[in-house]
């Protein structure tokens, strides 16, 4: 319109605005000039592109695309990883030891990445404290984290996210992995967190690493404080009623392990929080009658409702291998419930349907997992790095 300068916009003074509606034969109305506000500029989210190594069923990675990372590929060496982790993830599954894995399995997955990202949990069975006793330092699975080191070497990401049990950081061959990490220009940060912390409804302590080329890097502060941790009954108050041994008609992973006689007048008698402490002698183990048993009372135990689960474990399925006995119901978890209790999705799928399922590998695949929700804060600590840090 004639008048008008850039940046502005022309709109009808005020005292002429009800008396013109710009009908034919009418006079033009008067105009002032109003500056438009600017557009906040925003920076553009970096194309982060990801690689799980050790991806298990897709935990973590999982977390890490629901932030916004563009994960491409998953590997590992365990044939039942390939179903859930491709089913419901986006990234590509490969059946590879890493041992054998070279930067060639990289190059599709990385081609022209803006950024590139190394994602993975060594397994973690020989770092933790219930292992020690039979993980020798000849137990090739501590070489796992060495391959990881030379995946680092030979890809070049420019960021490295890494997950474990708190035990890991007291070993040497982690001290190995922070030197190499450090020898190739990274900046690290390493912390001993709480899961529950940031939004997963277990006690689940594990180390987390971020590395970056860009720049220093941290995680996110805890996102729920203590008083308002996810509960036991949040994650898994709403799951339809189950005896010992069903299996639910709609979802077919929700199921339990069926119950000996003596186990199930054992959880019939059990509080939730107690112990086997609290049952009649003829109920009890054999080796909790003995005096080097009577410490072990974090087996056979109900959950509480109204706090976080203990951690969950590959073996949550089985009453009598920790406190995983359902708060109410006389049975221990179904494996649905863990895997919800570790923040997968209601409608995460681990084994194809109309398919014989195996507790105890389904068990595995869950209680390994990184928990999606910390995978996810996971991302978002690595995206908000790469916003501050990418062209400033």
């Amino acid at each position: 319109m004639r008048g008008a300068r850039r940046g502005l916009l022309l709109t009808p003074h005020p005292a002429k605005m009800s008396e013109y509606g710009f009908q034919r034969n009418k006079p033009l109305p008067e105009y002032r000039a109003q500056k438009v506000p600017a557009a906040k500029s925003k920076k553009p989210t970096p194309l982060i592109r990801g690689v799980d190594i050790f991806c298990g069923a897709g935990g973590l990675t999982k977390g890490l695309e629901i932030s916004g990372i563009d994960m491409k590929l998953g590997i590992d060496v365990d044939p039942a990883c390939a179903y859930p982790y491709e089913t419901n993830n986006s990234a590509s599954f490969l059946l590879k030891s890493v041992r054998d894995v070279t930067e060639k399995d990289f190059s599709d997955s990385f081609l022209n990445a803006p950024l590139k990202l190394l994602a993975g949990c060594a397994p973690c069975q020989t770092f933790s404290t219930y292992s020690q006793r039979w993980a020798c330092p000849t137990d090739e699975r501590w070489t796992l984290l060495r391959e990881f080191s030379r995946l680092v070497r030979d890809t070049q990401p420019h960021l490295v996210t890494m997950e474990n049990v708190p035990l890991l950081q007291r070993k040497n061959v982690f001290a190995e992995f922070v030197s190499t990490l450090e020898s190739e220009g990274f900046h690290i940060f390493s912390s001993v967190i709480d899961c529950a912390d940031y939004g997963v409804p277990q006690n689940r302590r594990r180390l987390v690493v971020l590395a970056s080329k860009l720049g220093p890097i941290k995680l996110l502060p805890p996102t729920t404080p203590q008083n308002r941790h996810m509960t036991v009954k949040q994650a898994i108050g709403r799951a339809p009623r189950l005896e010992a041994g069903e299996i639910c008609k709609k979802d077919f992973l929700h199921r339990s392990g069926a119950l000996s006689p003596l186990n199930l007048e054992r959880i019939r008698i059990s509080r939730p929080g107690g112990t086997w402490r609290e049952w009649k002698k003829n109920l009890r183990a054999p080796c909790h009658q003995k005096i080097t048993g009577t410490s072990y009372t974090n087996v056979y135990g109900r959950m509480v409702w109204d706090k976080p689960s203990p951690t969950i474990t590959t073996q949550y399925y089985g009453f009598g291998n920790g406190r995983f006995g359902h708060p109410e119901q006389d049975r221990a978890l179904s494996l649905r419930e863990g895997a919800l209790l570790q923040s997968f999705p209601q409608d995460y799928k681990f084994a194809p349907p109309n398919t014989r399922i195996s507790h105890s590998n389904v068990a595995r695949l869950v209680g390994n997992a990184v928990p999606v929700k910390l995978g996810k804060v996971i991302g978002q600590s690595i995206l908000r790095h790469a916003e501050n840090w990418v062209g400033a």
